[in-house]
């Protein structure tokens, strides 16, 4: 019995750990000063319709590379929209010059490490507690 419930609470501590990881963490440069901004306003700043979050300064977004994990739970649960309509979007705002998609720049780390050392960029990254020189605005359930 005390083997059972061992194993149990292994495979519970497992499971945690792997649910606390399957979290998409929005980041900004611990420099950046922002009010309370929702998955609405970080959508906008993404989709090129805002240039600012509530109560802060200009941002420039940055994007993970397509196919990534990452990237495609951020759009879908941030601004609604799949990678199908995402690339129908942007190709629309390009065709009219009214805008750009935000550049891609790699993997967590790669985005990590760019906020970190810009204080005017936002990203998204899986499990930002463990980098310095950024700060977590928004947390995205997988």
């Amino acid at each position: 019995m005390k083997f059972h419930n061992a194993v149990t609470a292994l495979i519970l501590g497992m499971v945690m750990a792997m649910a606390a990881d399957a979290e998409i963490d929005v980041i900004v440069n611990t420099s950046y000063v922002v009010g309370n901004a929702s998955y609405g306003d970080i959508a906008k700043v993404f989709l090129a319709k805002a240039g600012t979050l509530p109560g802060g300064g200009i941002l420039v977004p940055v994007d993970q590379n397509d196919g990534s994990p990452a990237r495609a739970t951020f759009y879908s649960k941030v601004t609604g929209k799949n990678a199908s309509q995402l690339n129908a979007y942007w190709s629309k705002l390009i065709f009219t010059g009214q805008g750009q998609p935000p550049k891609a720049v790699g993997t967590d780390a790669d985005v990590a490490a760019l906020v970190a050392k810009n204080p005017n960029m936002i990203g998204y990254v899986h499990n930002a507690s463990k980098v310095s020189g950024i700060k977590v605005i928004a947390k995205i359930a997988e």
